[in-house]
């Protein structure tokens, strides 16, 4: 689960503000953090290309000074493009700026060690930093915005980030061959040294990086064959891996400064209700209360420490405006989306060839309809912001995987200049898309702006569930016509839910434009169908959906993968020959889909035991190909017992394969969690589940040995992040029928099994 684990060795003591000095990593000056003298900064645009400086000039101190803290750049950034990645001061420290946030997949390693690799720099000898918000420096491509999510970090930067670890290197050597009057090429850099190939001279990058950054920095450079790696693809522990480990580490809720007060809330929990009145008497009473706080939909009382303001809170009397979603059900909801599905008017997302009119010659015809319940994001670290308002000036701490969208929403609520607003970015203790949201950092403006000291909200874990932005809730239609020889002539999948980008992007998708995410993995599966049919039918709920780990395949594919297995069964076929058989043209989903077959030593003549039985997932998402297989067994109460999972990935470059067999082994524990017991349902407007004792994690004893087998590639990076999440529902879904024959199409699976035994 990533950070979820670090964050939770420590949770406890969060909260309370016992020391008046702050951090370590907080109490350090902008001159302490970099150094004095001249540091070298390299930079690159948004779409990876250099941009440098227009007067071959690099950036001064003052500038890179103002980009770490979020303060004003002036004007000595003036003529440059987006800012640095790599600083080198006289000293002999390096800093590396990453851009994307660490929240436990093992970012902030990953891509250090791309810099680094072309910097030829160990990551024993380099300070990882996070790079602060400013959309124009540090936007990724491809999401067009400093945003950490949709298994994007490594594909955005698999070359940007090189080239500026190259890019500083080559300037290095061009100044020690000035220095001694060699040329450039007949020199060599190693472990932060450059030196001639006998060792005669040598000068460490501290020593040349005066020269260096007088000179003019290159507009191309080469970057190293990866026949020369010497990191990239090697495992690497994490460098944040020893205050993890030692309790040392900060994530958002550790964060104290001076003055702080605790803060947490009562918001209406009735989706779209209002704060009506509120009496404030008790709460003023408890011991350590300080300011009750009202809001347009919500209350919060500030105290001493989280104790006092969660006596107060809870000694409100408040009196709620319900509005029109007071008597809004589970029910109702996927009524409504039954009725759009079949009746509405839906979206082509992909045709290929004449697929309504092939299923309807098809000599054999297989139907079924999927539904998935909506999801919380349940992260170990719950909702927290640590907001200053001073005059002129706001000051954050908080986690999130939207800097600048944060800063931005604070800066807009205050109506102040977004540079006016400082920003400092912590470890997450869990995102799962959660933290691709600011509401919660908006709420902890409104509540910093009327009282006079540092105030930081934190959400109690019954908030977190009953206020979070929920994975939509679908309804899919999938159907395939068969010929005589049990091999597909068409295949139709309708889909039917609410727009996540259309919640998301601030002016909305337009009516009749399609949404992307809620048909990927549907609309570009790996199998080789004569005729194909996705579309989508919008039907956006009454809940506050948005992004969840995995995003639309973690639907689409438990649909796709769960039917082929029903398809192969109406062929009479085995599951993984039949995908085999589909796979001809897609030799990286075939050789995956072989990987992890043979490792788990499928066999479709073995015999069967009573109880137990084996799924597989196959599927492409986020850039990368997985195979999963899963053993289980089902007891006759319709208890599921994990046995063993085997997965075969092919994402291209590696970079660190320890970080690809973390995020496949946390990826599918956290998705197996889902597929068994995880699901919100609503009544009279409220969220039903109010903790883990109603939303349930896979247990220790639950945990199940998960072998990862990495397929050698020179493909371009993909995602990982959320592949194996992706998988683990279709895997268990399809194992569940092997085990007992019930063929389950609705999430989660343990309520139905124990209903049905």
């Amino acid at each position: 689960m990533g950070d979820s684990l670090a964050f939770a060795t420590r949770a406890a003591a969060a909260a309370s503000p016992t020391s008046a000095s702050r951090p370590a990593n907080l109490r350090l000056t902008r001159r302490g953090l970099l150094g004095t003298g001249l540091t070298i900064a390299f930079a690159l645009s948004p779409l990876g290309r250099k941009v440098w400086a227009q007067g071959g000039e690099q950036p001064s101190l003052r500038a890179i000074e103002g980009q770490v803290e979020g303060g004003d750049t002036g004007d000595a950034f003036q003529g440059f493009a987006p800012g640095g990645f790599v600083r080198i001061d006289p000293a002999g420290k390096i800093s590396l700026l990453i851009p994307n946030i660490e929240m436990g997949q093992g970012i902030h390693t990953a891509e250090a060690m791309l810099i680094a690799e072309e910097l030829e720099v160990g990551l024993d000898q380099v300070t990882v930093l996070p790079a602060p918000p400013d959309e124009a420096l540090y936007k990724q491509p491809l999401l067009q915005s400093q945003t950490t999510g949709g298994s994007t970090s490594i594909r955005s930067t698999w070359v940007p980030l090189r080239e500026a670890g190259a890019a500083a290197r080559t300037m290095l050597i061009q100044a020690a061959a000035q220095r001694w009057g060699l040329d450039p090429a007949e020199l060599l850099a190693a472990r932060g040294v450059v030196s001639t190939p006998d060792g005669a001279r040598s000068a460490t990058y501290a020593e040349l990086v005066e020269d260096a950054a007088k000179l003019p920095i290159p507009t191309d450079v080469p970057l190293k064959d990866p026949a020369r790696f010497t990191l990239i693809g090697t495992p690497a522990p994490r460098v944040e891996g020893r205050e993890k480990t030692d309790g040392t580490a900060v994530f958002g809720i550790d964060v104290r400064v001076d003055g702080m007060r605790i803060a947490t809330v009562s918001a209406c929990p009735i989706f779209g209700g209002k704060l009506g009145s509120v009496d404030e008497a008790a709460a003023r009473a408890v011991p350590g209360v300080r300011d009750v706080v009202k809001l347009d939909n919500a209350v919060a009382v500030t105290g001493d420490h989280y104790w006092a303001a969660r006596q107060g809170v809870d000694a409100l009397s408040i009196q709620w405006q319900e509005g029109p979603n007071a008597g809004l059900d589970t029910d109702a909801l996927f009524a409504d989306l039954k009725a759009a599905s079949e009746t509405g008017k839906p979206i082509l997302a992909k045709e290929e060839g004449q697929a309504q009119a092939a299923f309807d010659a098809a000599p054999k015809k297989v139907e079924a309809v999927y539904q998935l319940p909506f999801l919380a994001h349940a992260t170990m670290e719950p909702i927290n912001c640590l907001v200053h308002v001073r005059e002129g000036e706001c000051e954050i701490w908080c986690g999130t995987q939207v800097p600048t969208a944060a800063q931005a929403s604070a800066a807009k609520i205050l109506n102040l200049p977004p540079e006016k607003v400082i920003l400092h970015n912590q470890l997450i203790g869990g995102g799962f898309g959660r933290r691709l949201e600011a509401d919660y950092v908006a709420q902890a403006v409104e509540i910093a702006r009327q009282v006079d000291y540092p105030v930081k909200v934190v959400w109690s874990r019954e908030e977190d569930f009953a206020h979070d932005l929920y994975r939509p809730a679908y309804y899919d239609r999938i159907a395939a016509g068969l010929g005589e020889d049990g091999m597909p002539l068409a295949w139709i999948d309708h889909v039917t839910g609410g727009s996540v980008l259309g919640s998301y992007l601030p002016t909305g998708l337009p009516d009749g434009t399609l949404d992307s995410d809620a048909v990927e993995g549907a609309a570009e599966p790996p199998y080789g169908f004569p005729a194909l049919l996705v579309d989508w039918v919008r039907k956006d709920p009454p809940v506050p959906v948005s992004w969840w780990r995995g995003v639309g395949p973690t639907h689409n594919i438990f649909v796709v993968e769960s039917f082929m297995d029903e398809v192969a069964l109406a062929a009479g076929k085995d599951p993984v020959e039949y995908r085999t058989a589909l796979l001809a043209r897609n030799l990286r989903a075939a050789g995956v889909l072989k990987l992890a077959a043979d490792k788990a030593g499928w066999d479709p003549a073995a015999a069967k035991v009573a109880g137990e039985g084996r799924g597989v997932a196959l599927h492409l998402s986020f850039g990368s190909y997985i195979a999963v297989i899963l053993d289980v067994a089902v007891t006759p109460e319709g208890a599921v017992q994990l046995k063993r999972a085997v997965a075969a990935v092919d994402c291209g470059h590696v970079v660190n394969p320890d970080t690809i067999r973390a995020q496949v082994e946390g990826g599918l524990l956290f998705g197996l969690s889902a597929a068994l017991y995880n699901g919100i349902t609503v009544e009279n407007g409220r969220v039903v589940q109010t903790s883990f004792d109603e939303y349930g994690q896979l247990r220790m004893n639950e945990s199940i040995p998960v072998e990862v087998h990495i397929v050698p590639s020179t493909e371009e990076p993909g995602g990982m992040g959320e592949t194996a999440t992706v998988s683990a529902a279709p895997a268990l879904g399809n194992a569940i029928f092997a085990a007992t024959g019930k063929r389950l199409r609705s999430l989660p699976f343990v309520p139905q099994l124990s209903a049905g035994s």
